[in-house]
This record gives C-alpha cells, sequence and structure tokens, in this order.
C-alpha cells in the first residue's frame, strides 16, 4: 500500500528502474547461453534488421547516452559480433555493422529471448504486454525539459 508520504513508492522512476532490472535479470539468465546480455541482443537486432547505424543512431534507437552505447559496443566489436568504421560521408561519425559472426549470435540467442518473452507473458498476460509496450515506446517518446 503506498501513502502519499511513501516517496519511494510513488516515484515514477524508481518504479520504472525497479521493474527494468528485474527484467533484465530474467532476461539475461535466459539468454546466457548465447553469451549475450538482453542490451547487447538488442542492439545486434536493431542492426540486422535496420542495417549499419552510425553510434549516434544507435544511442537514440536504445535511449542511450554515446559514451553508454561505446560501453555496450565495446566487448561486441572485441568478439567479432560487429565492425565500427569511419563514416565516408563524416569522418566523425561511426558506422557500426553486424557481422557474420554476430547473424550467428543472434540466431543462438533466439530461443532464449523467444523463452523470456512467452514466460514474461504468461506471467503478465499478453495484452497487459502489448499495452506496456506501447506505453513504454509513448514514455520513451516524450521530450522532458527543465524549465
Amino acid at each position: 500500500m503506498v501513502t502519499n508520504n511513501d516517496i519511494p513508492g510513488l516515484c515514477n522512476c524508481a518504479q520504472l528502474r525497479r521493474a527494468a532490472r528485474n527484467i533484465t535479470r530474467f532476461y539475461d539468465a535466459c539468454l546466457s547461453e548465447s553469451g549475450l546480455r538482453v542490451t547487447q541482443y538488442s542492439i545486434l537486432g536493431h542492426l540486422k534488421h535496420r542495417g549499419p547505424k552510425t553510434m549516434m543512431e544507435i544511442a537514440e534507437m536504445m535511449t542511450m547516452d554515446r559514451a553508454t552505447i561505446g560501453h555496450n559496443l565495446r566487448p561486441l566489436e572485441r568478439d567479432g559480433l560487429i565492425t565500427i568504421q569511419v563514416s565516408e560521408a563524416d569522418r566523425r561519425a561511426r558506422i557500426v555493422s553486424i557481422t557474420d559472426e554476430g547473424l550467428k549470435r543472434v540466431k543462438q540467442g533466439r530461443a532464449g529471448w523467444d523463452r523470456a518473452q512467452a514466460e514474461f507473458e504468461r506471467q503478465f498476460g499478453a495484452q497487459n504486454a502489448a499495452s506496456m509496450r506501447q506505453m513504454m515506446d509513448e514514455v520513451a517518446s516524450i521530450s522532458f525539459e527543465i524549465e
């Protein structure tokens, strides 16, 4: 029971982060056989389905800052799952592409991801999950400004 004095219980950010940590831990466990964490799997999935992107485009898709994206891309590059090259159009930009090994790893992780999706929807409900994804897309699209 949340009361008006229960600031942590009322805090939208704290509750979203709490839920995100719980589901991240679950998806990471389901993906563990692939050697990928859910954030890495998501990045590779974006590259697989949307083609090569700049680091900034990936940061925008993932709603992350450039430094965090760099931190997440380094192990993928080290393991040969992506390549990062200087853009011919803008020498300041870096183009990230998925490799054949990255495509194999996405395929390897798919069963774990499917298992996580199915279990989440079984426990939370398929309709609730669809509504939640739509709601989270809306939240992610808000442009918050401090006045």
